[in-house]
């Protein structure tokens, strides 16, 4: 006789953790549909109108924005809702703090997290396609996401490569900015819209950088960017994946993406045979540990949302389809690189968010 599992009663929840949940529950909401308000004043200039300091009526913000103040009055009682903009009740007027200021209004701030609302929104919207995936166990390739997707990453990124590429994970590898001073041939592996790349190549002028991206609207934006950065002469940008690029190198970088690619062990192999001798594979992944329960915390479900929606679909739109995942953990990446002929390989630097990796032949 088959059981109708739809009718098995579960035990019932306790009171006290179920309301712990439910406030939980009203906190996630609120910031989910402050994400949207986010998004919102970010295109429409409302942040950047603020970035003063002074204080400012609805009035005043949509006059500056050419919006209407009727909005605007609605979009600054949500954001002060949110505690992302600051409400002086005396004065019934609103501005913005330094901290503020920094996360929301200076695209070149270290704090800067416009663009992780950029990178959300595609969840949202290719939620139906992923859903698909989830049932036919095929991929959605990185080129089928919104386009948002593409700008919010090199948005979100970008601000801690300024701070941390030159400074500190570049000079944790053994030797390589003496080389990158003196003159280095580099390649920049799914280089996206370029960021890493230009951060690169304005701190090194004497070193060549190509990058690489299978993605052709997202190399066109970065020859675009490269252009206006001023670093054309020094760099160069090819359509190519990971497993054909062509040249030598004295150093080759991947920023973010090795964990995306169907086939890392490929990618690593070709690697090893496109390096100089005494060549250095820098590998940035997202920060994480070997284990699921290290992970439980806020930069992991964080990672794990973006892995189930963005990244491990792309891995399985490819070849092979390996499905690393954003929080493959040091060992897992250890037996890819390994895999790909690398002696050498370990941890040179790490951020909150992100663990730097050095292989060498």
């Amino acid at each position: 006789m088959q059981t109708d599992t739809l009718t098995t009663q579960s035990p019932p929840p306790d009171t006290d953790k179920l309301n712990l949940l439910l406030g939980q529950m009203v906190g996630d909401l609120g910031a989910i549909a402050s994400g949207a308000l986010v998004i919102l004043g970010d295109r429409l200039g409302l942040y950047r109108a603020m970035r003063s300091g002074e204080k400012l009526s609805p009035a005043e913000l949509a006059r500056r924005t050419g919006t209407r103040e009727r909005y605007v009055r609605e979009w600054l009682s949500a954001q002060a809702a949110a505690g992302y903009v600051s409400y002086d009740a005396a004065s019934n007027l609103f501005s913005l703090t330094p901290e503020q200021v920094a996360v929301f209004a200076d695209e070149d701030s270290p704090a800067a997290m416009a663009g992780a609302f950029e990178v959300l929104s595609s969840l949202w919207l290719d939620e139906p396609k992923v859903a698909e995936a989830f049932r036919s166990g095929h991929g959605v390739a990185w080129h089928d996401h919104s386009k948002c997707l593409f700008s919010g990453t090199e948005r979100f990124f970008r601000p801690g490569y300024n701070v941390n590429l030159v400074d500190g994970w570049l000079p944790a590898l053994d030797g390589v900015v003496a080389r990158l001073e003196a003159g280095a041939r580099v390649a920049d592996v799914g280089c996206g819209h370029g960021a890493s790349t230009i951060v690169m190549a304005k701190a090194f002028p004497r070193s060549q950088f190509t990058g690489f991206d299978y993605h052709e609207a997202s190399i066109e934006r970065a020859r675009a960017a490269a252009a206006e950065a001023g670093v054309a002469d020094n760099t160069r940008f090819e359509v190519a994946p990971a497993k054909s690029f062509t040249g030598t190198y004295d150093l080759v970088a991947f920023f973010d993406c090795l964990h995306d690619m169907g086939d890392p062990v490929g990618a690593a192999t070709h690697v090893r045979g496109r390096l100089a001798p005494d060549g250095t594979w820098m590998i940035v992944e997202p920060f994480a540990g070997d284990r699921l329960a290290d992970n439980l915390n806020p930069v992991g479900r964080i990672y794990y949302a973006a892995s189930t929606m963005v990244c491990t679909p792309a891995s399985l739109a490819q070849e092979v389809g390996l499905g690393l995942g954003a929080q493959a953990g040091e060992s897992r990446l250890r037996q890819v690189v390994t895999a790909g002929g690398f002696g050498s390989f370990r941890r040179a630097a790490e951020t909150p968010f992100n663990i730097v990796f050095e292989a060498r032949p």
